[in-house]
This record gives C-alpha cells, structure tokens and sequence, in this order.
C-alpha cells in the first residue's frame, strides 16, 4: 500500500487496527512510535546498484492500555512527516515487534489493516547463475502412442 492510498481510509474508518498475518490483531493499545523515510542504496548480485524508499511505521507495545491510536491522530503524523522529512508517495513497510522485528508490506480487508508478510527474491536471476526452474512433465504427455509398445518413441 503507497502513503496515497492510507489517507482515505484513514478519513473513512472510526479505529486504527492492525493484523497480522496469522489472523491475530496488534494490541489495540499500541502507539505509532516512528512514521519515517528508509532508503537503502545496495549492489544486487548482478552487480546492478539499486536504490529503494519507503515509508516506515513502527508499532509498539506499552503498558498503556489506555492509549487508543485514532485515525485523524495517525492522519497528522503522516501529514507532519510529509512535511518535516519531504516524504513522498512510496510503499509502506510496518515494524512490529514479536519475538524479533518482524517487517510486513500494508494491506487493507475492509475493516483493519493487514500486515502481510515480506518476501526475499533475486533482483538479477539472470546475471547471478541461478538456472532457471525446469519444467516438469510426465514422460506418458510427450506422445499419444503407448510408450512402451513396439513402434513407441521411449525404448
């Protein structure tokens, strides 16, 4: 989900929550700790440099458990960070922590937001020497003849 997209939702629900992606939800009490700009500048195994930014949100956990992020709340952080740090309509990646800092990309199901997991990829398979995934098929789908018969084309 880019920044663009998390506004209007943001002006259409009455809570902020968050799933995570084995279907249980973030502490209602958590807070926002950081909303940020993270831009990593890496060689990928193909020796190609890339750059990529995201917006960042960080939750966290307290022993507030009368704190309750509001929409219009978490609205002007975004509003302010914009402002203050130039950032600008990039995908958002969430931090939150279990038993390590886990990163998830952003969704939305109707009601709350999901944390959906992140996936590793080569960004250059065909420059790092990876071969390419075979294709598998059953030696009886090469030919509509018997494969062992005596004009077959297997023995």
């Amino acid at each position: 989900m880019k920044l663009s997209e998390i506004k209007p939702i943001l002006s259409s629900v009455e809570t902020v929550a968050f799933v995570l992606p084995n279907g249980k939800y973030v502490p209602e009490h958590f807070h926002v700790t950081e909303v940020g700009l993270i831009t990593r500048n890496f060689i990928d195994c193909g020796g190609t440099v890339r750059k990529e930014s995201v917006v960042n949100f960080q939750l966290w956990n307290a022993n507030d458990f009368e704190h309750r992020l509001k929409p219009a709340k978490l609205a002007s952080i975004i509003a302010l960070s914009e402002k203050v740090l130039g950032i600008e309509d990039f995908e958002i990646e969430v931090e939150y922590q279990s038993e390590t800092i886990g990163k998830y990309d952003l969704g939305f199901n109707g009601t709350a937001f999901t944390l959906l997991n992140k996936q590793t990829a080569c960004l250059a398979e065909d420059a790092c020497g990876i071969p390419p995934a075979k294709q598998k098929i059953k030696i009886a789908d090469l030919s509509d003849e018997p494969c062992c018969s005596p004009d077959g084309n297997c023995c």
